[in-house]
C-alpha cells in the first residue's frame, strides 16, 4: 500500500503519478503488501530532517527512512520517503527536464534506499537498470 502525504500548500506535481510509480516498484520488487509512505515537504522541513538524521546542515532533495518490519497492526512497513519539490525543481532545471521527471527519479532513488541499496554499493547500477522500465521516454543522456 502506498500512502502519499502532501505537507505543501500547493501541489507541484500530479501525486497520482508518483503513487502509481511506487505501486509498480512495489510489484516489481515483490513487496506489494508493504506500506510505503511518500511525503512532500518544504525546504525548512527537509533541512531540519537532514541536519537531525544525517548531520548535514543544508536542505536536500530526498531522504529515506527504511523500516522493513511488521508493525503491531501486523502490516509490513517498508519505510518512508521524503522529497522536497523546491530542491527538486532547481535540480530539474539544471538537468534540463521537468519537475515531474525529477520527482520520479527521486522517488525511485528513495525507494531503492528502502530496499537496502546504498551509494557506491549497487545503487547507481540498479537505478540505471530500472529507470528505463519505469520512466516514460527515459533517456540516460538526459540526466
Amino acid at each position: 500500500m502506498v500512502v502519499i502525504i502532501n505537507k505543501l500548500k500547493k501541489n507541484p506535481v500530479p501525486l497520482n503519478r508518483l503513487k502509481q510509480l511506487l505501486e509498480k516498484l512495489c510489484r516489481s520488487y515483490r513487496v506489494q503488501r508493504a506500506e510505503v509512505v511518500l511525503t512532500l515537504v518544504g525546504r525548512r522541513a527537509i533541512h531540519s530532517l537532514n541536519r537531525r538524521y544525517r548531520r548535514k546542515d543544508r536542505p536536500t532533495d530526498v531522504l529515506s527512512f527504511p523500516i522493513g518490519e511488521k508493525g503491531p497492526d501486523g502490516k509490513f512497513y517498508l519505510g518512508d520517503i521524503i522529497i522536497c519539490p523546491e530542491v527538486a525543481r532547481k535540480q530539474a532545471r539544471k538537468q534540463g527536464h521537468s519537475l515531474l521527471r525529477e520527482m520520479e527519479i527521486l522517488t525511485i532513488h528513495g525507494f531503492l534506499h528502502l530496499l537496502g541499496f546504498e551509494h557506491y554499493k549497487g545503487m547507481e547500477e540498479e537505478e540505471a537498470r530500472i529507470r528505463p522500465r519505469f520512466l516514460k521516454n527515459y533517456r540516460a543522456d538526459n540526466l
